[in-house]
């Protein structure tokens, strides 16, 4: 086993890919980056909110006000060196840290494609992806033709995780039998031209559930093998280009797009060098060319690489760990590669009960919460408790008493169900502390989705 192992470990594959991936990685982060400038979310979503919602253990992590606008900074000035190649381990660095931290500001934000680009910078800051084609390469006059292969696999092994899950999470009796929710979402883009009068047949709604669950279950052994590739890459490009159109996710479809050309040969990652190389005229080459990169601590730093590759492997299984459905309690639901896969509607009442008195007032979410806020917080259990916590400091103070209760009256309609309790109304939850533990205090669901 050993052997077998330590065999893997050397095998080495050509450079040019992880040159590749770094320059459009780069790329695409700097596009994404300047777009929410330009869109002026910065100021929205992470200084403007009086409250911003923290995930469990990350209540450090605070808005920097004004000066957020310099975190986004240094991820722009982090996607600059990684493109180019200049210092690039701390480029890296710093741009995990920036973007992981802005991420980390408010999980009213939490997207997917978010978590996947922090989890993905993370695993290259360990990857030698300036090893040819890079400012640092040309200053030390030394490159490298091949890097070991498992730092490319490792790579595709994520990308594989990403997919598979997102096709596993779909074999779900709402998906597969109800067509939900895209049977809602779709009813609702008539107008689109070509399509848009397929839209309310309940067929096509069947016909984009079960395609979508069949294309993330296949797609990464089809970009595995080389037969296939061409059709498979066709396939991603067809499938990302039409939910792009159809919802509005911003940069993910195009990040998926480019990411999966690291599963091409090294050839097609050198011409496509060769081509940057005529483009701008880049003439500079390193005298010393070294056969393989390997890295001082090798063996640790692929030690690193597979642990993390494990967690991602058994991280999306944590729901199993508790009861009730997890479409209704969403207790494990993130960082699980569950896309599109709920809709929620609700609505959320806070009620003020001063215990000495027995007056009570109802708050008004809209002096503490922008409409986004508000919508994400009506229907996800950790949000409501951790908003009540918030709301329990601020009466104590405005009402000068330690004698108050946070009661919350719920109402969630999921995937097109008939609008249900969600809360118990008669918890104090100022009384119920925010962790990992089972919220009894969310109603049952009463109904049931079968799969995974």
């Amino acid at each position: 086993m050993n052997q077998v192992i330590n065999s893997y470990i050397t095998k080495k594959t050509r450079a040019a890919s992880l040159a590749a991936f770094r320059i459009l990685f780069g790329i695409l982060m700097l596009i994404s980056l300047i777009r929410f400038l330009a869109n002026g979310w910065v100021y929205k979503f992470y200084i403007a909110p009086k409250f911003h919602f923290k995930y469990y253990g990350f209540s450090w992590v605070v808005s920097w006000g004004e000066y957020t606008y310099l975190l986004f900074a240094i991820a722009i000035t982090s996607c600059i060196g990684i493109i180019v190649g200049y210092k690039y381990r701390l480029s890296i660095i710093l741009f995990f840290l920036s973007f992981t931290y802005i991420e980390l500001i408010d999980k009213t934000t939490y997207l997917n494609h978010y978590y996947f680009i922090s989890i993905l910078s993370f695993l290259l800051c360990f990857l030698p992806l300036n090893a040819i084609f890079s400012v640092d390469a040309y200053k030390k006059n030394k490159a490298y033709y091949y890097v070991p292969a498992w730092t490319v696999d490792s790579i595709k092994f994520l990308l594989g995780i990403v997919y598979f899950y997102a096709g596993l999470a779909k074999l779900n009796s709402d998906w597969l039998l109800r067509a939900q929710p895209l049977k809602i979402w779709l009813s609702s883009k008539t107008e689109l031209p070509l399509v848009g009068r397929f839209m309310n047949d309940t067929w096509f709604h069947y016909a984009m559930s079960w395609s979508g669950a069949i294309y993330d279950l296949t797609i990464p052994f089809l970009l595995l093998m080389r037969k296939t590739r061409p059709f498979a890459f066709v396939l991603v490009v067809i499938f990302h280009v039409f939910t792009r159109i159809l919802f509005p996710i911003g940069m993910f479809p195009f990040i998926m797009i480019i990411a999966t050309l690291i599963f091409f040969s090294s050839e097609l990652h050198e011409k496509f060098l060769e081509k940057i190389s005529q483009i701008f005229n880049i003439k500079s080459k390193v005298n010393v060319i070294r056969d393989v990169y390997l890295p001082e601590n090798l063996k640790k730093t692929f030690f690193v690489v597979t642990l993390f590759l494990a967690i991602q492997l058994i991280l999306p299984f944590r729901y199993l760990l508790y009861p009730g459905e997890l479409f209704w309690t969403e207790e494990g639901y993130r960082f699980s590669w569950r896309v599109m896969l709920i809709e929620k509607a609700g609505y959320t009442s806070f009620r003020v009960v001063k215990f000495d008195t027995g007056n009570s007032f109802t708050v008004d979410n809209k002096y503490f919460l922008n409409a986004f806020q508000q919508k994400q917080m009506s229907t996800q259990p950790d949000f409501i408790v951790e908003y009540a916590h918030f709301l329990g400091e601020h009466y104590k103070k405005e009402l000068k008493t330690e004698n108050i209760g946070i009661f919350v009256e719920g109402y969630i309609s999921l995937n097109g169900r008939l609008s249900k309790p969600f809360i118990d109304p008669t918890i104090d939850l100022l009384k119920v502390k925010d962790n990992f533990e089972h919220k009894n205090w969310i109603l049952p669901f009463e109904d049931e989705i079968k799969g995974l």
